[in-house]
């Protein structure tokens, strides 16, 4: 029995069970990941297409602007809603035109030839942008008032006849140096620079400017210095004269959003003293000022 039982177990055949250790598969590098961003990716632009064709037409045009201008506010100095969609219409070949007929008009005022370097017109974001820069003497208003002098007043008697037959607003901004006003402490150069804006906003509405032409009236004081490396340097004071692009929905212009924050030309600066259009005229001369 027991040499049958051996034999037996010698015929058997022997199985022999191999079992692999479970481990973790190997490593299939990052090629997913690349597929997987771009499918993302063109989703969103999916996302935002279908988003852009169920939105408003006021919309639409908005972001049309932005992209037509991404730069945007902090570019230039003026108007308070450059860049927000619908200011941008006229052809800036109009504006160049309607300078020409500026540079063309201002040529009859006496003694324009004293004047032509301290007057400079421009295109911006914002539209047409007429600058009368003072010098130490002051030429276009009296030194530490906000009273024009002859010259400047025929000067913005002139710009009104031809602005007023546009069709555009208007923006007023004036601007002093940063010398600080002398002989009335309740008086600065933020009361200073908004009555100039003022005073000029009512020789050019009493010389041809329709009364609701004007948007807006500011006094920047300071803070928009055109020489920052220079802030005593006198053609930092100066009145701004912006002619706006037309809206595109056809009603006032740009500046009429008064709840905008105003385009500023460099970092930190405070917001202007804006005074209203129909704001009284200009306050006295207060304490004299030397170069303003």
């Amino acid at each position: 029995m027991a040499d049958k039982a051996t034999e037996d177990a010698k015929a058997r055949p022997v199985i022999v069970i191999r079992r692999k250790a479970a481990g973790h598969g190997g490593h299939h590098g990052g090629a997913w990941k690349v597929a997987y961003a771009d499918f993302v990716t063109a989703l969103m632009a999916l996302f935002i297409v279908l988003w852009l064709m169920s939105a408003d037409k006021e919309v639409q045009k908005a972001i049309s602007a932005y992209f037509n201008n991404p730069s945007g506010p902090g570019k230039q100095t003026g108007t308070a809603a450059a860049g927000l969609g619908n200011a941008i219409e006229v052809p800036k070949d109009d504006m160049s035109k309607l300078r020409e007929k500026i540079q063309e008009a201002l040529k009859t005022v006496p003694n324009f030839h004293d004047l032509k370097d301290h007057v400079e017109i421009t295109i911006t974001s914002d539209g047409l942008r007429i600058e009368l820069l003072e010098n130490e003497a002051g030429i276009f208003f009296e030194s530490g008032k906000p009273v024009p002098t002859e010259n400047g007043s025929q000067l913005l008697s002139i710009l009104a006849g031809e602005l007023g037959k546009l069709p555009n607003s208007l923006m007023i901004e004036g601007h002093t140096d940063s010398r600080p006003y002398s002989g009335d402490a309740a008086y600065s150069n933020w009361e200073l620079s908004a009555d100039r804006a003022n005073s000029a906003r009512k020789i050019m509405q009493g010389a041809g400017l329709r009364a609701d032409q004007v948007a807006q009236i500011r006094g920047f004081a300071d803070r928009q210095l055109r020489h920052p490396e220079d802030p005593a340097n006198a053609s930092n004071r100066r009145i701004s004269v912006i002619v706006q692009y037309l809206p595109a929905n056809g009603g006032k212009g740009a500046g009429d959003n008064t709840g905008a924050a105003p385009e500023t030309g460099g970092k930190g600066e405070a917001a202007p003293a804006s005074v209203p259009a129909s704001a009284s005229g200009a306050r006295g001369s207060g304490g004299a000022k030397t170069g303003k």
